[in-house]
């Protein structure tokens, strides 16, 4: 987009023009604008240079005539641009291969840097600079052919607007600004430097290359400053670059300079991406010394990125280190004899020449009081200035560029054949040279070729310059990589393996973030209300890893993957099971045994003692039956630990269900007969045939097949299975056996249960039966135990989580199982080893006075 104020100029003079064109005759009202330079050809060119960097300002009084702007302050470096062009027309003169018979001229105003004087300078190349105008003046032939000019984008904007209407090429040798490649609102519009389309996106690549992310940008309140800032944020936006500030300013505007150089001294970025031209960064520069304000890592633009005036020693205090991309130099044989021979006898009475010398060697060729006179022996060759220094031909060489473009279009216009439209004479049309520019395509003696797109643009090829100190001291740009937009993307930008020179002159880069890298295992959190590259580093939640540096998301981890503790890797989820290598596992097999021992013990002893009174009174067969089933259920413990599998699922619980209901049956079947027996004492009874030793075997194997059946069934239609419980705990996996159908699991527990209840009743009822030794009231005991610890364990069951559910189960095994040992055999044992006296038929019969046990 223009600025407001390019764009109301660029509508006047197009109103103004059109109006011109379309109502002859027509008169040009004001003065005469003369060239700087002239030189009559067969064929003229024109040239706009900002000779002069600043116009003063005149008081309008209404009353009288407005007296002419004049200009201040020469500008050195466009009068070498001016004399370069002035050198190339000479060279191109000169040589027999192009244009032959044919002479070019030229003629070279001074825009001093102002829109005005631009447009007024196009309208003078138009029209010719005749003080007396006719009333056919406005319908004469162009005065040139062609324009060159201007530096600035926002007086090039003018330029091209206003000669656009007649068909009139412009071609600029620095104005970048993107705005300018539209064709349908600049349509005569060329340039030999790249537009700020590339340079604006190659300084985004730029500041990533170097893993700057956190910048600040200061710009040229101008079309050149401001399009091309747009283009900049715009690019360093999709590279993930954060810009802290983007100020902007006009060298003729403290008070915006003022706040910039504050907003630039309160803020964090340490790097500063500068698109100003050469003479706003002068003045930045000047405040930014005064405040002494250093350490800046500068990320400069082609407009000042080169710039020998601001190169100085002084100026490497705060400008050392700079980088950014400047327009490829080249050599010109022979134009640094031309420009140090000017000497200001070869223009008399050019006011130009004059200020420039005067301002050059600081003497009076007009009797100026505070200035020495000239002596007329100074020399050029002895400036230190951009005028004479040639060492940096970068803009210079665009110049050189475009007035071999408008020779080669001509050449080709000139020499095309007579079918084609076209004659031999040496009258042509600007429209003519129009479209022969469109085609130009041609190599330099330099080497450099040179060619225009659809757009009007060249091939945008830069260099990435450091500044760095030389051996003298003084100030070099140092070529440290290139940029060239015809190569395939990504090779389009690289750096050359040269040490850099940074901020301050340090060897070392400096680090621009708003906030530190996020190391792996963590996640970037932006901060509310500020740009993304302002964040916090948030650890991975659990189960979550971020194995990268600076990660905006944590991964999951898969099912069976744990986060480690530093969140930056998944680990397989630690095994949980109940091992016999563990203090539980070993302690619960430890019991398991012992009870079994015990058993065996018990069982070793009533063999011994199977003859005595107090084994046989309590029915042997049954008892050694009981013994056997303890034994299986201290040891079918054994099978709950270790890591489940297939088998040890099915046999840990039908093995606990099976012998358990052998063992109730057993000590039912006890149960059964002290009832039948002391009913069989009563007169006419005959109960006991009923109840015999087959009778006892018969009803514990139907008691424990019914359980077998069930646990057939459950096997058959929904077996337990080893399973990865990842349900209870999410860092770890329990490996269970799941009980497949829960039908079947609670159908074994539950008939155990109602053996239990139903062998507690029966033992309940027969506890006060008459006896010295009645086994009921044990039995009793042993049940109440047995009964309390599975009703105890099935809440704990439920919400025991992982290897602590299989310990329950054991404990409540082991618990119940000692407390039948315990209960129904201990007083038994106790008799048989410390009491052998009662051990006797009377005692047993009640004959004897009992005995407390």
């Amino acid at each position: 987009m223009c600025s407001g104020m390019a764009l109301q100029i660029i509508l006047l003079a197009q109103t103004v023009l059109w109006a011109a064109a379309q109502t002859p005759p027509c008169r040009i009202l004001g003065r005469a604008a003369k060239p700087s330079f002239y030189q009559h050809g067969d064929i003229n060119i024109g040239g706009v240079f900002s000779l002069h960097s600043n116009p003063t300002e005149a008081t309008i009084q209404f009353a009288a005539k407005p007296e002419p702007l004049k200009c201040a302050r020469i500008n050195f470096r466009e009068f070498r641009l001016a004399q370069t062009m002035i050198f190339t027309i000479e060279e191109i003169n000169n040589r027999s291969d192009l244009l032959p018979f044919v002479s070019l001229g030229y003629k070279i105003y001074d825009s001093c840097a102002s829109t005005t004087f631009s447009v007024r300078s196009a309208m003078a190349l138009m029209n010719g600079y005749e003080e007396k105008l006719t009333d056919t003046s406005c319908s004469t032939p162009a005065a040139v052919q062609a324009i060159i000019g201007e530096s600035g984008s926002t007086n090039t904007i003018a330029i091209a607007a206003a000669v656009g209407l007649f068909q009139i090429p412009v071609i600029s040798h620095f104005s970048a600004c993107e705005c300018l490649s539209n064709r349908k609102v600049f349509p005569t519009f060329f340039r030999t430097v790249p537009s700020d389309y590339y340079h604006s996106r190659a300084l985004a690549q730029l500041v990533k290359n170097f893993g700057w992310t956190w910048i600040g940008a200061v710009r040229s309140d101008s079309d050149y400053g401001n399009n091309g800032m747009a283009t900049f944020i715009k690019a360093a936006q999709q590279e993930g670059i954060c810009i802290e500030y983007s100020e902007k300013f006009h060298r003729t505007e403290p008070k915006k300079l003022l706040k910039v150089v504050d907003v630039i001294r309160r803020s964090t970025a340490k790097v500063v991406v500068a698109l100003l031209s050469q003479l706003d960064m002068n003045s930045l520069l000047e405040q930014l010394n005064l405040h002494n304000i250093t350490g800046l890592q500068m990320v400069g633009s082609a407009g000042w990125i080169t710039a020998s005036d601001l190169a100085t020693p002084t100026s490497f205090r705060i400008l050392g280190g700079s980088i950014g991309f400047a327009v490829i130099k080249a050599k010109i044989n022979g134009l640094n004899e031309f420009v140090l021979k000017l000497h200001h006898s070869q223009y008399q009475n050019n006011s130009d020449i004059v200020d420039f010398w005067e301002t050059a060697f600081q003497c009076s060729l007009t009797n100026k009081v505070n200035l020495p006179p000239c002596t007329g022996s100074e020399s050029l060759s002895k400036l230190e200035n951009q005028y004479a220094d040639v060492s940096e031909l970068r803009i210079s060489n665009n110049v050189y560029k475009a007035v071999y473009a408008v020779a080669h279009s001509l050449h080709d216009l000139l020499a095309c054949a007579p079918y084609q439209g076209c004659t031999n004479s040496v009258k042509t049309e600007p429209w003519q040279v129009l479209e022969a520019l469109k085609k130009v395509n041609f190599t330099l003696g330099t080497g450099e070729n040179v060619s225009f797109d659809n757009k009007g643009d060249p091939v945008a090829r830069y260099e990435v310059v450091n500044w760095q100190l030389g051996p003298d001291g003084g100030v070099k740009f140092r070529e440290v990589g290139y940029y060239d937009a015809s190569f395939p993307f990504g090779q389009q930008f690289a750096m050359s393996p040269i040490s850099m020179v940074w901020a301050g002159g340090q060897k070392e880069k400096p680090r621009s973030v708003c906030s530190e890298s996020c190391p792996p295992g963590t996640r970037k959190a932006v901060q509310g209300g500020r740009p993304v590259c302002c964040y916090d580093c948030v650890p991975c939640a659990e189960g979550e890893i971020s194995n990268a540096t600076d990660s905006y998301d944590c991964i999951l981890c898969p099912n069976e993957y744990w986060s480690n503790t530093k969140r930056d890797q998944c680990v397989p989820k630690a095994v949980e099971f109940l091992s016999f290598k563990e203090v539980m596992g070993i302690v619960l097999a430890i019991f398991s045994l012992f009870g079994a021992c015990a058993t065996v013990l018990v069982d070793v002893l009533f063999f011994i003692k199977k003859d005595t009174p107090i084994v046989k009174a309590n029915n042997s067969e049954l008892s050694f039956l009981l013994l056997f089933s303890l034994k299986l259920c201290f040891l079918c413990s054994l099978t709950f630990i270790g890591r489940p599998s297939e088998w040890s699922c099915m046999l840990r619980h039908t093995a606990f269900g099976i012998t358990f209901v052998l063992c109730i049956s057993c000590v039912l079947g006890k149960t059964i007969v002290v009832l039948m027996a002391f009913r069989a004492t009563l007169p006419g009874s005959n109960v006991m045939k009923w109840f015999g030793p087959s009778q006892q075997r018969l009803s514990v194997l139907a008691f424990t097949l019914i359980q077998v059946l069930i646990c057939v069934l459950w096997l058959t239609l929904s077996p337990p299975f080893p399973t990865k419980n990842m349900k209870h705990y999410k860092e770890k996996i329990i490996l269970e056996c799941d009980v497949g159908s829960a039908v079947g699991f609670w159908a074994v527990l539950g008939y155990i249960g109602l053996l239990s209840i139903l062998c507690f009743v029966l033992a309940f009822l027969a506890r006060k039966l008459p006896d010295n030794f009645n086994e009921a009231k044990f039995i009793t005991f042993s049940m109440l135990i047995f009964c309390a610890v599975w009703i105890t364990f099935l809440p704990a069951y439920v919400s025991s989580p992982g290897k602590f559910t299989v310990a329950v189960e054991i404990f409540a095994i082991l618990a119940s199982s000692f407390g039948l040992l315990f209960c129904i055999f201990a007083p038994k044992c106790y008799i048989i080893l410390l009491k052998p006296e009662l051990n006797s038929k009377k005692h047993v019969m009640g004959k004897m006075p009992s005995m407390s046990l």
